[in-house]
């Protein structure tokens, strides 16, 4: 099949078929062929996706290809299909959501081994690919939505996916809710779009927005807006960037998936995606690149002092997607999308290493009760250190590269691209601190456990670890030149590089900032393997710990006064008006009709009789008026009277 366009509904497909077959029949298969199923269908997929890069690579394909499905929505001149679209920016997410999806897959068969549900499990693992590539193939925002809400369905299923734990059920309430604020943009968007353009194809929005007569700067800068929102829903940003740490409830393949290859990178691809929108307003950029900047720096400092070692990557995330959103904001789609690649790579890594901690300690997560892991688990040990060195951005793991262009174009922004130049360098010194500290409390110095049976994960779940390690040293030597160039057809050229020894000069800061929050690590917690920062921080270090009080905020602002609507006025209104005013009022019409009814039977002969005698007089009066006019006539008579 030299034609992508014959396999190419496929991708999706084989994943939501594994779905059916486990969701449907799972309950009654052994385990051993419900994850055959789980493995078999994604491999599947990535192996389509592999050779469509083959392809498209010995040029035996054509760069951008557009399938043309049968029509979902027609009104008039709108027409709206099942179509999905395949160029570099697609072939590269869908190189990372199948290729790194398939790799926890497989992690998660050692993992969930012994965890009720399994079948359970896996189906909403599928599930979560078939949304995850449908969103990526679309060829239209409305498609892409679905697969947008689907994530967030399958999410929210495998969040609360421990269904005895409330505290899981919660985590899932709270990122399925958080994201319909930013679904509702997203949805306004759609709207505007449509009104605007009359289409919500990817392509004739480009010719559209290519056109002379385009639309009014401030129309443009409110759909982006909007769709900032969504894309601050999903990739977790200022102000919705609240459900993500949350999310660690879930077991911890899925915050590998969900925080490294799929759902939390959706926003970050619909901003590259839609960016022939938002290089028309830069209000809209100015926005993205504040709101990056911002995020990226307050996850960094929450990160700092979190003693659960799952939270402290899921800040991590926050904070690295901050630097996508920073890169988007500056115009340079290509390095978002380059270090959304390698942080796939070093992320799902963290994770996954995270998880082999946690399963070799029988469920421990707080890193105040590891320590000295490195000779009882090696392969987690080396292969997470490797994933530490690139997320803290040492040359040359894949980490530097990616961070570095974001940096460099960033600074290349005027005065104000080097104040956010300047915000993601301390961030750059934050993130090596935060997870150096963890690898000292985690692997370094003595146990700080009494009695435990540290033991190394088994093969299926190490053998992940050591390709991922892999990726993330060498994922980013392709060069940011090479993969700009790659991606220019759909993102466009990125910008000249600056003067060669600037941009030497750059670099070089960039490893003496990592190698400096290596040395504040070490100091605190690698020479007396102190676990806390010095008491001279006691008070700034409180406001961290308490995450700066923002889940209390919103609890304060949006929790509560929604629940005394809904408790007192929605309540007051519901009871007293609908229940009790509804009883009233039926009572009311009872009584007076019985009390009318009750002056009739008086018990009185004469008036009973009185009463059948007008009733009969009544009666043949219009008998007789119906024989004398006819019914014409006494249709009409009827009608004067009436009037």
């Amino acid at each position: 099949m030299n034609d992508p366009m014959l396999f190419l509904p496929l991708i999706p497909l084989l994943p939501f078929l594994g779905f059916l077959l486990n969701g449907l029949l799972g309950s009654r298969l052994p385990k051993a062929l419900v994850s055959a199923i789980a493995l078999v269908f994604p491999l599947a997929s990535f192996a389509l996706v592999a050779r469509a890069a083959w392809m498209v690579h010995a040029g035996l394909a054509l760069p951008v290809v557009e399938h043309d499905a049968p029509a979902w929505i027609v009104s008039g001149a709108m027409h709206i299909g099942f179509g999905l679209a395949l160029d570099q920016l697609t072939l590269v997410m869908l190189l990372v959501i199948t290729g790194v999806g398939f790799l926890i897959h497989l992690y998660s068969v050692g993992y969930m081994e012994h965890e009720t549900g399994y079948w359970r499990y896996f189906a909403y693992l599928n599930l979560f690919l078939f949304f995850m590539t449908t969103l990526v193939l679309a060829a239209n925002f409305l498609l892409m939505f679905v697969g947008w809400e689907g994530v967030g369905l399958a999410s929210y299923l495998l969040i609360g996916f421990y269904i005895d734990r409330k505290s899981a059920g919660d985590a899932g309430k709270k990122a399925f809710v958080v994201n319909r604020v930013g679904d509702f943009g997203f949805l306004i968007a759609i709207f505007l779009l449509l009104g605007n353009f009359g289409t919500l194809n990817f392509s004739e929005i480009a010719a559209h927005l290519a056109a002379p007569a385009g639309l009014s700067g401030g129309t443009i800068t409110l759909i982006c807006l909007c769709l900032l929102l969504g894309a601050t829903g999903k990739s977790a940003q200022i102000p919705l960037y609240i459900w993500l740490p949350d999310a660690m409830e879930g077991p911890t393949p899925v915050s590998a998936l969900i925080h490294a290859a799929t759902m939390v990178t959706a926003g970050v691809y619909m901003i590259a995606r839609a960016h022939a929108l938002f290089d028309l307003s830069p209000t809209a950029l100015m926005v993205v690149a504040v709101i990056g900047a911002a995020t990226a720096f307050f996850a960094a400092t929450v990160a700092m002092v979190q003693t659960d070692i799952k939270r402290v990557l899921a800040y991590s995330t926050i904070s690295q997607l901050g630097y996508m959103f920073l890169a988007c904001g500056v115009g340079a789609y290509s390095a978002a999308v380059f270090h959304l690649m390698t942080h796939a790579f070093f992320k799902a890594l963290l994770f996954l290493a995270a998880g082999s901690v946690i399963h070799g300690l029988s469920g421990e997560q707080d890193m105040r009760r590891m320590g000295g892991l490195r000779k009882e688990m090696p392969v987690t040990f080396w292969t997470m250190t490797a994933a530490v060195l690139a997320i803290s951005g040492f040359f040359p793991f894949a980490g530097f590269f990616s961070k570095d262009a974001i940096l460099a174009a960033a600074f290349h922004q005027g005065a104000v691209g080097k104040a956010l130049w300047t915000v993601g360098l301390i961030t750059a010194l934050m993130t090596s601190f935060y997870m150096f500290r963890l690898w000292y409390l985690t692997f370094m110095g003595k146990s700080r456990t009494e009695s435990r049976h540290a033991h190394e994960s088994p093969w299926i779940m190490l053998t992940p670890l050591m390709i991922l390690a892999a990726l993330s040293v060498s994922g980013g030597w392709v060069g940011m030149d090479r993969f700009g160039a790659f991606l220019a057809p759909v993102t466009g050229t990125p910008a000249n590089a600056g003067d060669a020894h600037v941009e030497l000069m750059l670099s070089v800061l960039a490893v003496l900032v990592a190698a400096a929050g290596w040395f504040v690590a070490h100091s605190i917690y690698g020479r007396s393997g102190s676990q806390s920062m010095t008491e001279s921080l006691a008070s700034p270090r409180r406001v961290l710990e308490n995450k700066y009080w923002v889940d209390e905020l919103y609890v304060a602002c949006v929790v509560r006064p929604i629940e005394w609507i809904a408790r007192y006025v929605l309540g007051w209104i519901g009871e007293l008006v609908l229940v009790r005013g509804s009883a009233w009022l039926m009572a009311g019409i009872a009584g007076l009709c019985g009390e009318w009814l009750r002056r009739w039977q008086s018990g009185n002969l004469r008036s009973y009789a009185a009463w059948l005698a007008a009733a009969a007089a009544v009666l043949l009066i219009f008998v007789l008026a119906g024989t004398l006019l006819g019914v014409g006539g006494f249709a009409q008579t009827i009608s004067w009277a009436v009037r």
